[in-house]
């Protein structure tokens, strides 16, 4: 799991820093390794050797709405749904967050792999994107 702070301002105007949690459990990736052809790794180590940016954009913003949600307040669950992700995404927090992993290829690359179960396999997954993205250049 990646707590994420954020610091945005809000549409009143007034700057807020926020936590925000992102976290993708082994089935969550092994669904989304099995449901794609070739498997998600592959369809990864595709589009960055394509130089893809419009698909490698798309792949960012699918992983931050798939793993955004919210604890629950005794921590057994990790709680999802359309509506949360939805409501995430209209605020300038996601806006900040998603410029940063499309600008900073360090901070998608932690960000991916904050996200995602430590096995060989996702770790492998997370390293495909950021790691060889030209299109991907740090912000200074």
């Amino acid at each position: 799991m990646l707590k994420k702070t954020i610091t945005y301002t809000d549409y009143d105007g007034n700057e807020r820093t926020e936590d925000f949690y992102f976290n993708l459990n082994k089935a969550e990736v092994m669904e989304m390794e099995m449901g794609t052809t070739g498997g998600m790794t592959k369809m990864l180590e595709r589009i960055v050797a394509e130089q893809d940016s419009r698909r490698i954009i798309e792949v960012f913003k699918e992983m931050i709405v798939r793993s955004y949600g919210v604890k629950s307040p005794d921590g057994k669950r990790f709680m999802k749904s359309p509506e949360l992700a939805d409501a995430f995404t209209q605020t300038e927090a996601y806006s900040n967050l998603f410029m940063e992993l499309a600008t900073n290829h360090e901070a998608a690359a932690a960000f991916i792999n904050g996200i995602i179960p430590q096995t060989a396999e996702a770790a492998a997954a997370a390293a495909a994107v950021p790691a060889a993205n030209p299109y991907l250049t740090p912000v200074s």
